[in-house]
């Protein structure tokens, strides 16, 4: 069989001969870089499409891969049933006992039968348990369960948190998604709301615009009381209340309020924080086949929670670095009812944005549906490749050939309408069309065999006991009742209440630099704004290392409390503060009360002084530590984890893979053009020796032929005419005979060419594998180097006197930053 296991390919199946009705030795090798221009997948109940699909994210997972798939059904958990043993007790606990009971035979019987089936497919197809278990080492398999505890939870929270920086700095971006977030949750509380035309959605919408360019997050409870309390006076030209009275505000808080208190709604707010870099990959940086499993939610749960993941995945790829090679892949099967052609639900902005962006960054989508009429096919236009498998009705038929036809014009390539639905019409069961744009033309295929147990849907209990035993090692976010700050609010050394705080603000010197903290957290009820006095220093610390090649500067920001002692400002033990010179705010918030400022606070030329602490304290504590992949010749970024590290290695490994693929197969290609050529005409002068050769002993034959009966039945005396005819047939039994020679040597002369073809292409094989085999980025033993800067490395921007916010109660003074 021909070897599937090369750089960069996917092992889909095999091609297949529809007059024939048969499949033929051609491997359908599919190249993964063509994932980047995204696929769809359309075929009935029964088309063999789930299996398909499976195998794809299996390939996918072999190459490492990660995969964020969406499931609607529940079944794509059937990537985790995978037995390398193949035994019949690893296949007893997950087969369908109505099955066994159908054809009356005992649930261990039917175990056994689905193994004996599970081994010879495989078999079939050139696959056994060691392929199973190269799959289950390649990657790492989770089922996520949003709004459920069967699975790994999953938090919402971070759905309303400030989004990344690039989609702060792109308007359009933050505004589309600013929308589906809005439209979801208004959808999750029965609120069917135009963003045009909705006060409830512009309200929310400009509450969650102006608390993410205040870098403020936001979680239900937050939102809850910003309703009550806008952050804004005016909406348009309109006053808040006039547009949208406080009654009707409160009436619209008592909603989602309700739905904060509804039973089990804590299963949305517990589990593993919705990161998308979390989720690809594992703290190890081994890439994540990440299954959303929604079967279990209603329909405004599942449209709520697939804008919510589908925005996170925007938010992430337009952080990622450009790449012609595939970096991740973004699978949802049924897309029916998220991808519509008229309507637009949440789901239908962000897919599209995925669609015509992702594959700049390398993330490719690939979209499933047995539905293919209710497909917005200007948006699929986007798609490189279609799988298409048998279809149901005629009418599906047309609207997907409407389809292809709109994606060959946006591709600029020819399209024989009638020859694809002769195609179409007689397609069977796992046999598939597939047209790719980066190929010469469409392909008829047959699926292989999964490597993955495929039985159906899983149960929540199904579900539980395959998780069970993962999520005591996954981390989790705690619910949250309150707005949470976007860093934690660090512990200072001076919260208790001063005796002498006033609500007048200290008159001090205007030679004194002064800055105030920004607030970053809610109102606690019947809460006191109090500024507390402390030292804010910021700097930059510079790191230029050659040997390592390290250039790059890195801010710090500390706030140190005042304390008792003839050194007032310990650096050692301050607050770092995640904020730049740009954050900090030049007026208090509303109606503060003050604390009162140590008499050396008050004294400039004390700044002096603490700068140069500040600076001696930086310089002996700061460090920089990185990572060095001596293999790669790469050091990670200051800000880069080991996971982040190791994932941005596989990813620049992927793409030195393609380059070194795309020029071996460049360098090559003219010496098996060259040989291709030297075969076809040795092939060709076989067949005229062959043709020379049959026609000499014909010749021969019947000269030969004629000479006999001459003899048997002519005269008697044997004329000279005769002699000469015996002669002349001799002659032409020796013409046979190297005529035939000839034949034989030009076999040989094929065979020569044929093997030197072999050898070239397993030479080029060799050099391919030398490839991947130079370097593993999951095994390398990253060198952990830990650079200092030098004294005139560190330059200090300012030492301020800072007002640090907090929230003063009965129960005590807490931080409001």
């Amino acid at each position: 069989m021909q070897d599937f296991e090369k750089l960069g390919v996917f092992y889909l199946g095999r091609r297949y001969d529809l007059a024939a009705g048969k499949g033929q030795e051609d491997l359908l090798l599919y190249d993964s870089k063509d994932l980047v221009t995204h696929a769809v997948c359309v075929g009935m109940t029964g088309s063999g499409k789930t299996g398909l699909c499976l195998s794809l994210l299996e390939e996918a997972a072999i190459d490492g891969i990660p995969a964020i798939v969406i499931d609607p059904k529940g079944d794509l958990g059937n990537l985790l049933l995978t037995f390398p043993q193949l035994r019949p007790e690893d296949f007893a606990p997950w087969i369908n006992e109505d099955d066994a009971r159908r054809k009356g035979i005992s649930p261990a019987q039917f175990a056994q039968q689905e193994a004996q089936t599970w081994t010879k497919g495989l078999a079939s197809w050139g696959q056994d348990g060691a392929r199973i278990q190269k799959l289950r080492d390649a990657a790492d398999f989770q089922i996520y369960t949003p709004g459920s505890t069967a699975g790994i939870p999953i938090s919402i929270l971070r759905s309303f948190a400030v989004p990344a920086q690039s989609t702060l700095d792109d308007a359009e971006l933050l505004q589309e998604q600013i929308r589906t977030t809005v439209t979801g949750l208004l959808g999750l509380v029965g609120v069917e709301a135009d963003p045009m035309i909705s006060r409830e959605h512009i309200l929310l919408s400009n509450i969650m615009a102006t608390s993410w360019k205040q870098r403020r997050d936001l979680d239900l409870a937050g939102l809850i009381e910003a309703i009550q309390k806008p952050p804004l006076e005016r909406v348009g030209v309109m006053d808040l209340e006039s547009f949208f009275s406080q009654k009707d505000r409160f009436a619209l808080a008592m909603r989602l309020n309700n739905l904060l208190a509804a039973p089990g709604f804590e299963n949305w707010l517990n589990g593993e924080p919705l990161d998308i870099s979390r989720i690809l990959y594992t703290p190890q940086g081994k890439p994540r086949i990440a299954i959303f499993s929604i079967a279990h939610l209603s329909d405004a749960e599942r449209m709520f929670f697939v804008s919510m993941l589908l925005n996170q995945i925007v938010g992430w790829t337009r952080q990622q670095s450009g790449t012609t090679s595939l970096r991740a892949i973004v699978y949802m099967d049924e897309i029916f009812g998220y991808f519509p052609p008229v309507q637009n639900p949440p789901s239908k902005e962000p897919l599209m944005l995925l669609l015509k962006q992702a594959r700049a960054f390398g993330v490719g989508v690939v979209l499933a549906t047995q539905n293919p009429v209710d497909l917005d096919y200007k948006g699929l236009a986007n798609c490189g490749t279609w799988f298409i498998g048998r279809l149901q009705t005629e009418r599906d038929k047309m609207r997907l050939l409407d389809g292809l036809e709109s994606a060959a014009a946006s591709a600029s390539s020819n399209f024989d309408r009638d020859k694809m639905q002769q195609v179409l019409s007689s397609l069977g069961n796992r046999v598939f069309l597939m047209n790719n744009v980066h190929d010469d033309g469409p392909v008829v295929f047959e699926s292989r065999w999964a490597l993955s147990y495929l039985r159906g849907p899983l149960t929540r209990q199904q579900i539980k006991q395959l998780m069970d035993s993962r999520k005591s090692s996954a981390p989790a976010v705690p619910a949250a009742t309150a707005p949470k700050p976007q860093t934690a609010a660090p512990v200072v050394q001076n919260t208790a209440l001063p005796a002498d705080a006033s609500n007048a603000r200290p008159l001090l010197p205007p030679t004194l630099p002064q800055q105030f903290i920004p607030i970053r957290s809610a109102t606690p009820d019947d809460a006191k704004l109090l500024y507390q006095p402390m030292v804010v220093g910021t700097a930059e610390v510079f790191f230029n290392d050659s040997k390592s090649g390290v250039m790059v500067s890195i801010a710090k920001c500390l706030a140190a409390g005042f304390v008792d002692g003839p050194v007032p400002i310990d650096w050692a033990h301050a607050t770092e503060l995640d904020l730049a010179e740009t954050d900090f705010e030049q007026a208090p918030g509303d109606n503060p009360a003050f604390a009162s400022v140590p008499p050396l606070g008050t004294q400039a030329k004390s700044y002096a002084t603490w700068q140069k602490m500040f600076s001696d304290s930086l310089f002996r504590t700061v460090t920089l530590e990185i990572f060095k992949s001596s293999a790669m010749k790469q050091v990670s970024k200051p800000d880069e984890t080991e996971q982040q590290f190791r994932v941005r290695l596989s990813q620049l490994f992927r793409e030195k893979r393609d380059f070194e693929k795309n020029r071996l197969q460049q360098k090559f290609a003219p010496k098996l053009a060259a040989l291709d050529e030297r075969l076809r005409r040795a092939q060709q002068q076989v067949q005229a020796q062959q043709q020379q050769a049959s026609s000499a002993k014909i010749s021969t034959a019947i000269s030969f032929g004629a000479t006999v009966l001459g003899a048997l039945f002519g005269r008697k005396t044997i004329s000279a005419a005769a002699v000469n005819r015996a002669g002349s047939a001799m002659r032409g039994v020796s013409r046979s005979m190297k005529e035939s020679g000839d034949v034989s040597r030009a076999e040989e002369t094929v065979g020569a060419v044929q093997k030197q073809i072999d050898d070239l292409n397993q030479q080029l094989q060799d050099e391919l594998n030398d490839v991947t085999m130079q370097y593993d980025p999951q095994s390398e033993e990253l060198e952990s180097i830990t650079l200092r800067p030098k004294k005139t490395d560190v330059k200090v921007r300012a030492v301020v006197l800072g007002w640090a916010p907090h929230w003063q109660t009965q129960a005590g003074t807490t931080p409001a930053w």
